[in-house]
């Protein structure tokens, strides 16, 4: 193949041209369009504006456009200038209301804990006051025996027993947990929400529990657990990774029902799913405190009925 053949793909540039009768005319066959494609890789006008160039010289940038593009170049760096110098001024003010937010939290945390320590001890008081008045006679003791039903019910009084011990712990950041983040807390790597763990606490309570606590946060009548952003609270209490439930009651009973319960299905779910850690043990005693105890209100009509 000749090289002009080549040139335009495999096609010859004698085509449609009358060789072989004399005296025959002479055509010149007007390429088409894939022949075009093949041999013409440049627009005609991008050539005849790459000739003017090349025939007129190479040519200078007008001053004008040089010091508008030197201008808008100033703009930005003084913007930019701007910018950092505004960030390095705010940056001692934000800093320093960051450490009296700070200081603020910590102060009230130990008031709250102090607060806490002597609502205990007046309990324990008014607790040892009411026994020894009321462990007197037969009566007294019968009162006695329903308020420490009644207290043990509402999980107003510290046990201790055996029991069974559910440890969740989310997975590593490492994780990739993109399709966590779409589906369960937008933005967030968080897996255990507040319903995975009440959903643990109502198996333990149908397992045979007789009392239960989350992160040492006692579980009770008046007990919420619901989650605030990217934390869980367990009656208004902050509660950490991992998240430890503990239970009281008979160990071997209770695992054998946990183990069918439909909370360790989830809870298997999301460990084969998002790498969830999920351990089940039974203990031979665990320590329970005292949960808070709220006045309970009543509600009553106003008015005829």
């Amino acid at each position: 193949m000749a090289d002009g053949e080549r040139a335009l793909g495999g096609y010859s540039p004698d085509a449609g041209r009358n060789a072989h009768l004399a005296g025959a005319p002479t055509t010149i066959p007007v390429p088409s369009l894939l022949r075009s494609l093949l041999s013409d890789h440049l627009d005609p006008g991008y050539a005849a504006a790459a000739e003017r160039r090349a025939s007129a010289g190479t040519t200078t940038r007008p001053a004008a456009n040089v010091a508008w593009q030197i201008l808008a170049g100033l703009l930005v760096t003084a913007v930019f200038a701007a910018a950092v110098a505004q960030a390095t001024s705010v940056a001692p003010a934000t800093q320093e209301t960051r450490q009296v937010l700070a200081t603020g939290v910590r102060n009230a945390q130990l008031a709250t804990d102090r607060g806490t320590a002597r609502r205990d001890a007046l309990a324990g008081e008014v607790e040892s006051e009411r026994r020894a008045r009321l462990a007197g006679d037969q009566t007294g003791r019968q009162l006695l025996a329903d308020l420490d039903v009644a207290e043990f019910a509402a999980g107003a009084t510290a046990v201790h027993g055996p029991g069974l011990n559910v440890t969740v712990t989310e997975p590593s950041a490492a994780r990739d947990l993109t399709d966590v983040s779409k589906q369960r807390v937008a933005g967030s790597p968080q897996v255990i929400l507040d319903r995975d763990l009440q959903l643990v606490v109502n198996s333990l309570w149908d397992s045979g529990a007789e009392g239960v606590a989350i992160g040492g946060v006692r579980i009770g009548p008046n007990v919420t657990i619901r989650q605030a952003g990217g934390g869980l609270l367990v009656d208004n209490q902050p509660v950490r990774n991992p998240y430890e439930v503990r239970a009281v009651g008979p160990p071997h009973a209770m695992y054998d029902a946990f183990d069918q319960s439909p909370a360790l299905h989830r809870l298997r779910l999301l460990e084969a799913t998002y790498g969830v850690a999920v351990t089940v043990s039974e203990a031979d005693d665990l320590a329970l405190p005292a949960g808070s105890v709220r006045e309970v209100n009543f509600a009553k009509q106003i008015g005829p009925k």
